[in-house]
């Protein structure tokens, strides 16, 4: 009896690792196939003048379904400065849907939760501000393709924008995307 259990215990193990192997030979066939579809992108913002400094970084990456679907993660992170008023840092990520019913058209969808952290200087009766601030942009741009790469140009709406809270100045704002 006791053989049998470590029969089927070593039967076990080794049908388990014929089967880890397969998934990863699998996996590595398909891993090609993935990466084809995967298209990189982003932005990166610079504004300043006299006392004011302000940089974002935005790298992003998509998966091309089709030539109409696409869905895709990005990262921001922005630093920004006024002498003697505040420093403040932004850091979050969001989540892209893209859609081309025509291939000069593309609507987009977007949810962002942005992590804001703004200290003020000199500020006796304004206390420093952490919070979580969610949008969720809606979009229409013309599209360029042009081979791998392609170009947006366009205007999105946030939909939950708050005035109080929000880092952008207004619910409305355009972008420029580019993928390759």
């Amino acid at each position: 009896m006791k053989l049998d259990s470590k029969f089927t215990k070593i039967n076990c193990l080794l049908f388990g690792f014929c089967c880890l192997i397969l998934t990863s030979i699998s996996a590595q066939n398909n891993t090609n196939d993935f990466w084809s579809h995967v298209r990189f992108g982003g932005g990166i913002g610079l504004g300043f003048s006299g006392d004011y400094f302000s940089g974002t970084l935005a790298p992003s990456a998509i998966y091309q379904f089709n030539r109409q679907f696409a869905m895709g993660i990005s990262l921001n992170g922005t630093y920004s400065t006024r002498k003697d008023f505040y420093k403040s840092t932004i850091l979050g990520g969001s989540v892209l849907g893209l859609f081309n019913p025509i291939p000069q058209v593309q609507l987009s969808a977007e949810f962002e939760q942005l992590n804001v952290n703004r200290q003020w200087e000199n500020r006796l009766l304004i206390t420093d501000e952490n919070y979580w601030y969610p949008a969720l942009f809606l979009g229409a741009g013309y599209t360029i393709n042009s081979g791998r790469v392609s170009t947006a140009i366009g205007i999105r709406y946030d939909v939950l924008y708050d005035r109080d809270k929000s880092i952008y100045g207004s619910s409305w704002m355009p972008f420029f995307r580019f993928y390759f």
